[in-house]
């Protein structure tokens, strides 16, 4: 591919192999990573992302975005929710609504005025905690809106979009990116090293276990 990109870089499993997927794509002078500072109980993971970024050999920029935070109502942002609760029409207390499509406005804004036009996020609509925004449908009609409200063509590129874990791990491998995994911080209760109970853990172990490769982090 031609061009640059920005990648949405949480510090997450998902995120650092969508990094090292565009790193491959465009090449890593092509592209820079983005991270949000949006009021997370759990900030290890701003650390984790810049860490990775080095890594990776590409800039990082991290945005302070604290809107999240004080909308609350997310076992994410607010320290009242426990991570298990349920919410309304099922979705995990884990949700935090609109989050995705915030992060990726805000990476357009960003990448808007350096005419950058390719957008690379790590969300998947398969094995993933059942939120809407990271659905196909979701992520099209955004490129759509993105592109029409800024009369610029943006394209959200989703690597990830269609793989189970363990298709996301063997693509880590193949990338070169398993070494950068024991940077990275999935873990709902921000544990390092991770709690092995939570829906993120158990959904990161058996990604792993399935793909049969040990996970960096926890060897580390």
């Amino acid at each position: 591919m031609t061009g640059k990109a920005v990648v949405v870089l949480s510090g997450g499993q998902d995120s650092t192999t969508a990094l090292w997927w565009a790193v491959d794509k465009f090449g890593a002078g092509n592209v820079e990573a983005l991270t949000y500072d949006y009021g997370q109980r759990h900030r290890v993971e701003i650390g984790c992302a810049a860490r990775i970024a080095a890594a990776a050999g590409v800039p990082q920029t991290v945005l302070p975005i604290n809107t999240f935070e004080a909308l609350g109502g997310n076992a994410l942002t607010d320290a009242n929710i426990a991570i298990d609760n349920g919410r309304s029409g099922d979705l995990p207390a884990t949700f935090v609504p609109g989050r995705n499509l915030i992060f990726l406005t805000y990476a357009a804004a960003w990448a808007w005025p350096k005419k950058i036009r390719h957008l690379v996020t790590g969300v998947a609509q398969t094995d993933y905690s059942g939120y809407p925004d990271c659905r196909r449908n979701t992520i099209d009609a955004l490129a759509t809106a993105l592109s029409l409200g800024m009369d610029f063509e943006f394209t959200i590129h989703t690597p990830l979009m269609e793989m189970s874990k363990k298709d996301t791990v063997l693509l880590a491998q193949r990338l070169g990116a398993l070494d950068a995994m024991a940077l990275t911080h999935t873990c709902y209760e921000g544990e390092r090293p991770p709690c092995g109970k939570c829906q993120a853990c158990e959904l990161r172990a058996k990604g792993f276990r399935e793909a049969g490769i040990e996970d960096p982090l926890v060897v580390a």
